[in-house]
């Protein structure tokens, strides 16, 4: 066996023209269609036209050009099958030893922000996958290529043997397999969007790889990075790292936590993360002194832990941060002399990203969480509160500034692993109790961890009280409001207590529980 014909159409020509041209050198004759066909000929490179395999022109805007007989006969023929010979023989069909086919830019066309639904339509290729998946199927006999970065690969091989090896063809019909689901996935979703069928009765997704981790959640396993085709430009996997070693599964798990927490502030903010959850969150008038509130909130944990801004770090809150191990900082971007002053430690990781949404202008998505054997899907927690969504069940009513300490508060415990309570005091968090199994447990945490700064503090809790034993503890532990969701059959219990200790609570109407 050995290549003689090959069948060329791309939407994306990067090398295409040096490639082509390489394989007209040894001997391989070159079959093309409309602006690949065009764009060879400019260049110099032999081409036959389909037309002239066909017999037929190509028709209605080029939709219909390769649907022929002459075209997946000469792909899906098994070359030591004798009636399929007999048959090329007496149709006097030709075979086709390797297809070079890229798709129509549907992602591309989709992601513009005016893309109309006819365009997007008229982007869906038909033709394309049709010759990939002959030729992929056929892959005992024929060669396929969907990506530039197999060209030299085959180039190699065709120059030492004449043909691309078994094993090699057996890879790129996987990869044709996996690009053409792909591809059709995003078809799926696209349409499933457009209809109002965003849960539909089969979900499919796709996702491309950014790169392999240095582990998974423990050294021994295996674990790689993976991003939607249409990722926002403000989440992780449009993050560029600046500097620092390659990051592990725990890293990307933490730094998306600590996004999506900073995420929750207009102003500027700083969030320390460990194991998914905060341990300490501070805004201020810029992010050197935010990031002094994220620190002081709970200098212990802090270490070792990842930091993210929603501002850009200065050199001043860099010498900060350079003062302890951090794996992560992560931020809008890094001016010079903070860059100069953090690559000097070689372990932490920078980091940047572009300008990042706010709460108030963040749209649901999707949430997609595996399970063994299956999968759920969830919108995502993009709710937020103010002050007007508030009821006031208490006789006294928060202060002003008891009013703004209990909404940030609120921002922070919906991030918090459930159970979750939050207390807040002076534009930062005193103390986090998250993950227990009761919100008695939780309180503890948070009240033992704030000490002396939980007198005046407030408190968010992610979820209603069952009972007033929360409330009795916040009570004497020195706190004067809470924001909680309201709507246990017990609120009225709640509510006595926090009268009788004068404090001022407010229900949102919602509840935030995180697993």
């Amino acid at each position: 066996m050995s290549i003689k014909r090959a069948l060329v159409s791309v939407s994306d020509k990067q090398g295409i023209v040096d490639f082509c041209r390489e394989l007209s050198a040894l001997g391989v004759e070159i079959i093309s269609t409309g602006g690949t066909s065009t764009l060879l000929a400019k260049e110099g490179v032999p081409v036959i036209g389909i037309s002239e395999v066909t017999g037929f022109p190509e028709i209605m805007d080029g939709r219909v050009k390769t649907l022929h007989p002459a075209v997946h006969s000469g792909l899906l023929a098994v070359r030591d099958n004798e009636e399929h010979t007999r048959q090329m023989n007496e149709l006097g069909l030709d075979y086709i030893d390797l297809v070079v086919v890229n798709l129509y830019p549907f992602a591309e066309t989709i992601a513009k922000p005016d893309v109309s639904y006819e365009e997007a339509i008229e982007n869906i290729d038909i033709g394309g996958p049709t010759m990939l998946r002959s030729a992929a199927k056929n892959h005992a006999f024929v060669s396929v290529v969907v990506d530039a970065a197999d060209y030299a690969n085959v180039l190699e091989e065709v120059r030492a043997g004449g043909d691309t090896t078994l094993a090699t063809r057996k890879r790129l019909a996987a990869k044709v397999f996996r690009h053409t689901a792909a591809y059709d996935a995003l078809i799926a979703d696209y349409l499933a969007n457009v209809t109002g069928e965003p849960l539909p009765e089969r979900y499919t997704v796709t996702y491309e790889k950014i790169q392999d981790l240095r582990y998974g959640e423990n050294p021994h396993q295996k674990a790689a990075f993976y991003r939607k085709p249409l990722a926002a430009q403000d989440t992780l996997t449009a993050a560029e790292q600046l500097h620092g070693k390659e990051l592990s599964y725990n890293n990307i798990n933490d730094a998306n936590a600590a996004l999506q927490i900073v995420k929750e502030f207009e102003e500027p903010a700083v969030v320390a993360v460990k194991h998914m959850n905060p341990c300490g969150v501070g805004v201020g008038t810029s992010v050197y002194e935010a990031y002094q509130k994220a620190y002081n909130a709970d200098p212990t944990s802090i270490f070792g832990g990842i930091v993210a801004a929603n501002r850009i770090i200065d050199a001043d809150t860099a010498n900060l941060l350079k003062d302890i191990f951090l794996e992560i900082v992560l931020a809008p971007g890094f001016t010079d002399e903070a860059l100069e002053i953090l690559t000097k430690k070689k372990n932490i990781r920078l980091l940047k990203l572009g300008n990042l949404s706010t709460a108030a202008s963040r749209k649901s998505s999707f949430v997609v969480t595996s399970v063994e054997g299956g999968m759920v899907v969830q919108e995502s927690d993009v709710h937020s509160v103010n002050s007007e969504d508030l009821q006031i069940v208490t006789d006294r009513k928060p202060t002003e500034e008891e009013l703004k300490q209990l909404l940030f508060g609120w921002k922070v415990v919906k991030h918090v692993k459930s159970n979750a309570i939050v207390l807040a005091a002076d534009d930062m968090t005193v103390g986090v109790g998250a993950g227990q199994m009761n919100r008695v447990g939780a309180a503890k945490i948070a009240i033992e961890q704030a000490g002396e700064k939980a007198k005046g503090a407030v408190l968010a809790s992610d979820a209603f009280f069952p009972m007033g034993d929360t409330l009795e503890m916040a009570a004497k532990a020195g706190i004067t409001a809470v924001i909680q969701p309201g709507g246990s059959i017990k609120d009225e219990e709640s509510i006595k207590v926090a009268n009788e200790y004068g404090i001022a609570m407010v229900f949102t109407g919602v509840r935030h529980f995180k697993h």
